[in-house]
């Protein structure tokens, strides 16, 4: 691996990996005041007297530019100070920025600067030009950009497992399965709990097999692309985070599939599809940057001895269901006769929600089929704690487990490492995990532009005070987004407000209180952008101590910042791959 390419995650031995997670924890704790407060809390629990007496005169009167450039970039060399900061408000901006995994991708460092979308983006806004056009149809640019990357990482990880097979958690409308299976060549299961989306996928699929044989006949020439192996198979289902990695096998064999053969695939001309789509080679996406990561296998495993190859013997029955090649049909022979094994394959989930990734995490420790593991980690808030098992927006089991089914019910999304658990002030509150999943690069954008959104905060914080005091009792409730609120004169915005809590939309507000609430809109933005501060370092302690669970259950992994920040927050992916026996 060259250097510039090297990984973060690759750096650490596991004895600095330890070291970080105590200062991590330490330096949490004593922040911990700003990570678990509410922003909208800022006028009714005075929030900005809770800052040292010594940070608030430096902090008071910034602009909305110099919050960006003097507490939130960390790339920013050429700071200018309009007073003297204290040293503790400087070493805490310091120790922030140290102790975070860095966001930036290094392979693109040096880039356009204030460029907010990927080079592949310059040229068309919407359609990336190192995606084949088969595969952008339905895909928003961001998700364009997520596949093409994680595909080809997750294509490395096959080729050095020696594993054809790919089994895609979450895969929501199949997406990055397509790309995975018609673009890469790989056999993909898909497994998504919500039905719709699992419908919505498989008729992406018929749609672009459609277009695949319109494009073919069209032109009268077969392409010289490679082909796909088979369709993906897609299954309707639930992950249990209890359940064990046997009944996660189970459910994937025999989960209710979709599209068991592209045969009848969404659109027009589907006979036309029938006997002849599957003996055409299949579009790739056009080759890729040499700037791309690049895995090899002796960053990650520690022997040498590659696992043979799986035998079309081993491969699934629901891998050829859609093929009617005589080949795969003597495959599904096979299987129906109780002759295939369970070949070994590699999990990936794009933006696993909650403990979704830790469970994936998991059944690739335990399960001896899952070779590696590519984790893109999601929804921090809705991960499981031993302070907090059923944090808002969790998803429960329609049916319970039984006994066998289950693993150990005590196990949490966080912390999943016993020396993270060990450490005093490891904990880490619904709110901070909500924090960590705001997107900084965004922010600092907005703060340089002086956005009007910026006043958002400002106007929810104000609006709870008037209702505390109509209702004391109600606190923090649940406005949701107003449409367009940063262009709504406050009084507008309140009336919409009060409404959507059941209070009375034409409350008198006093103006005077109004005018002087508003002046402070500068100190809320400032005292948000210090809390957001902290959100790249929780995240890191989230992501660390996944890595440190897989060191010690005997696995190295590496920690990829794969995707461009600014276009994808959540832009690490955690790797791994089991060493050879």
């Amino acid at each position: 691996m060259s250097q510039d390419e090297e990984m973060f995650g690759r750096s650490l031995s596991a004895q600095q990996q330890r070291e970080l997670a105590e200062k991590l924890t330490t330096f949490l704790s004593q922040y911990r005041h700003l990570s678990d407060s509410f922003i909208i809390e800022f006028f009714t629990e005075d929030l900005w007297d809770t800052l040292p007496s010594s940070w608030q005169p430096a902090l008071k009167d910034l602009t909305y530019p110099q919050i960006a450039d003097l507490l939130l970039d960390p790339a920013n060399g050429d700071r200018r100070y309009p007073a003297v900061w204290p040293l503790s408000l400087l070493a805490f901006r310091a120790t922030a920025h140290a102790l975070a995994f860095p966001r930036e991708c290094r392979w693109e460092l040096g880039r356009t600067v204030g460029s907010v979308k990927p080079e592949e983006f310059q040229e068309n806004q919407s359609q990336s030009s190192l995606l084949g056009h088969i595969f952008r149809k339905h895909v928003k640019p961001k998700k364009q950009h997520e596949i093409r990357k994680l595909g080809k990482l997750v294509k490395q990880l096959c080729d050095q497992t020696d594993c054809n097979r790919v089994v895609d958690v979450g895969s929501g409308q199949g997406h990055l399965t397509r790309f995975l299976s018609f673009g890469l060549g790989l056999s993909v299961t898909a497994i998504e709990a919500d039905r719709t989306l699992v419908a919505m996928a498989s008729r992406f699929d018929g749609q672009l097999l459609w277009a695949l044989e319109k494009e073919k006949q069209k032109k009268n020439c077969s392409s010289q692309l490679p082909a796909a192996h088979s369709s993906p198979r897609h299954v309707a289902g639930w992950v249990n985070p209890k359940a064990s990695w046997e009944a996660f096998i189970k459910q994937l064999n025999t989960g209710d599939g979709f599209n068991k053969g592209p045969e009848t695939p969404s659109g027009p001309s589907k006979k036309r599809l029938r006997g002849s789509e599957h003996q055409r080679p299949v579009q790739t996406c056009p080759s890729h940057s040499s700037t791309e990561p690049n895995i090899h296998s002796k960053d990650l495993e520690s022997s040498s001895k590659h696992q043979p190859s799986r035998s079309d013997d081993q491969m699934s029955a629901d891998d050829c269901c859609s093929c009617i090649q005589p080949a795969c049909l003597e495959r599904v022979h096979r299987h129906q006769n109780g002759q295939l094994g369970r070949p070994d394959f590699v999990l990936t989930g794009l933006h696993a929600c909650g403990d979704l990734s830790a469970t994936l995490l998991r059944h690739f420790i335990n399960c001896p089929h899952v070779r590696g593991i590519t984790s893109v980690a999601c929804c921090y808030m809705k991960i499981t704690t031993k302070e907090n098992p059923t944090p808002p927006g969790l998803i429960e089991p329609s049916t319970p487990l039984t006994p066998c089914q289950e693993s150990v019910p005590s196990e949490f999304g966080y912390p999943m490492s016993s020396w993270i658990q060990g450490l005093p002030g490891h904990q880490l509150s619904y709110k901070a995990r909500e924090g960590a999943c705001h997107a900084v690069e965004d922010y600092v954008q907005r703060l340089r532009e002086e956005s009007e959104l910026l006043r958002t905060h400002c106007y929810r914080a104000m609006l709870e005070t008037f209702i505390r005091d109509t209702r004391p009792d109600l606190r923090r409730a649940g406005i949701q987004t107003i449409k367009k609120a940063h262009l709504l004169p406050f009084t507008e915005y309140a009336r919409l407000g009060l409404a959507r809590v059941g209070l009375p939309p034409e409350l008198p507000l006093d103006p005077e209180r109004v005018e002087s609430l508003l002046e402070q809109q500068g100190r809320v933005v400032v005292y948000f952008s210090l809390a957001l501060l902290l959100a790249p370092v929780v995240e890191t302690l989230v992501l660390l101590d996944r890595m440190i669970y897989l060191q010690e259950n005997g696995v190295d992994s590496q920690l990829v910042a794969l995707f461009n920040p600014n276009f994808s927050p959540r832009n690490f992916v955690l790797v791994a791959l089991k060493p050879r026996e």
